[in-house]
């Protein structure tokens, strides 16, 4: 009994530790006084927030390209400790990241889960639909459009659980 419980002290932090390392790091690195703000939070009070540092995920809305730079909408949505966007909740409002020159939108393709950094822009007035919208506008220092493969990293197929199984042969 006293083996098992030295055995257990010693392979379970091991474990535990192990699988925090499966967490790819975060991508960018935050600057002193990134703003934790949401996008819904900002277009509310755009003004209280101006020239801010951001870093912002979601997924692609539309990709939008001008003259002399694209822009690309974006649902937004809470980042995990990877600055992945993490789906599942209701999203936090839509922003634009605006990028210098040409976008391809076959590298944006809508859906695209995505993580900007960047300075806020001020907003832009536009619509959802038929509905009045306010968009923060980021100026985008980099950007990361996240494949399958990079999404599902850090996420290993280990489940732990205690309980009883009925199985009918």
């Amino acid at each position: 009994m006293r083996l098992a419980a030295v055995s257990v002290r010693i392979v379970l932090p091991a474990l535990l530790l192990g699988l925090a390392a499966c967490a790819p790091a975060p991508i960018y690195k935050a600057a002193p006084g990134t703003l934790a703000a949401t996008p819904s939070q900002v277009a509310q009070t755009p003004e209280q927030f101006s020239q801010g540092q951001v870093i912002w995920g979601g997924r692609v809305v539309g990709v939008h390209n001008l003259p002399d730079h694209s822009e690309i909408e974006i649902l937004a949505y809470p980042l995990d400790s990877s600055q992945r966007p993490k789906f599942g909740n209701g999203g936090n409002g839509r922003f634009i990241a605006l990028l210098p020159g040409y976008a391809e939108p076959m590298n944006y393709p809508n859906g695209a889960p995505i993580t900007v950094a960047g300075q806020l822009a001020g907003s832009r007035a536009g619509k959802v639909g038929d509905a009045d919208y306010v968009f923060p506008l980021v100026q985008t220092a980099q950007s990361h459009v996240w494949t399958a493969e990079e999404m599902r990293s850090g996420h290993p197929n280990i489940s732990f659980g205690l309980g009883l199984g009925v199985g009918i042969h």
